[in-house]
């Protein structure tokens, strides 16, 4: 015998209010931090005059419409989490009226649900902290390097290893663009096919976070433009996470190199760089690495 069930439809007491819907929670969301931003900047801090007759603490809606070059009304339901649509430019706006720092208006675009067009967001000021980790890991060698493979920096003994990316063009000293395109990489990189086929598909990954990003277009067709391979490679559409892995390379001056790929954040934002470091896999690498300091007098 066959037993079948009629669906059974959620009951919800008479009077009780209906669950909010995740846009529903953001839009309430931004609406609170616009108030709450727009309540602590006085009329002077943006060169507006008080005058002796205003209760609202901090700015007007309308002051702030002002200054952003938006609509009154418009401005007004955005603060009551009207269901309207924002674009990065307005965006923009209201967070130069607003005084916003970095922080602050990285939180704006992520409420509105709103990529950031601006191509220096991501490019933060490395911090003497940073650079003193990555230096103090000598003689194993180590790079800043922020999401698409731009490295910020790197120590003396990763340019014993992998070359003086000083040398280069600031456009070129992207880790995904040497794999791609140096000569000399691919002659020392003995894992280089692979490595060039994962890297790409890690790139993918962080590339559908920021695809509309100026910075992140640009390598992309700049990658595009320069090599079949990429495009080949890129047509596949394969996606990878990042993790630990050891890849092998062939020094000239001190032989075969195993090194493990280490990761380290140095803080917990999309933006904040990350500390690269190339452990030695075996006892073999760790006396290598320990000769080459030695013939650079390090």
């Amino acid at each position: 015998m066959t037993v079948t069930a009629e669906p059974v439809a959620a009951t919800v007491p008479a009077g009780a209010p209906a669950a909010a819907s995740a846009p529903d929670i953001r839009r309430q969301e931004l609406a609170a931090f616009l108030r709450s931003r727009r309540e602590r900047i006085s009329p002077e801090q943006v060169g507006l005059v008080r005058g002796a007759r205003r209760r609202t603490p901090g700015l007007r809606r309308e002051e702030v419409a002002h200054l952003s070059a938006v609509g009154v009304t418009w401005y007004t339901w955005l603060e009551q989490g009207r269901p309207i649509r924002v674009s990065a430019q307005v965006l923009d706006a209201i967070a130069r009226a607003l005084l916003m720092d970095p922080t602050e208006r990285g939180h704006l675009f992520v409420l509105a649900g709103v990529v950031d067009e601006r191509s220096d967001y991501d490019c933060p000021l490395l911090s003497p902290t940073a650079l003193r980790l990555m230096n103090t890991i000598a003689p194993y060698p180590a790079t800043l390097q922020n999401a698409r493979y731009d490295v910020l920096a790197h120590n003396r003994p990763f340019a014993q290893v992998f070359g003086e990316l000083t040398e280069l063009p600031p456009r070129e000293r992207n880790c995904l663009w040497l794999l791609t395109t140096s000569k000399r990489w691919r002659e020392t990189f003995l894992d280089r096919d692979e490595m060039l086929r994962d890297l790409i598909a890690k790139f993918r990954v962080g590339m559908a976070e920021h695809v509309a990003e100026p910075a992140w277009k640009e390598r992309l067709d700049g990658l595009l433009a320069e090599s079949a391979e990429f495009r080949a490679l890129w047509e596949r559409h394969e996606v990878a996470t990042m993790s630990p892995h050891v890849k092998r390379y062939r020094h000239p001056e001190v032989g075969l190199l195993s090194l493990e790929h280490r990761n380290l954040w140095m803080a917990a934002k999309p933006q904040a760089p990350r500390l690269v470091a190339y452990v030695p896999a075996d006892d073999e690498t760790e006396r290598a690495l320990g000769r080459l300091a030695e013939l650079s007098g390090a």
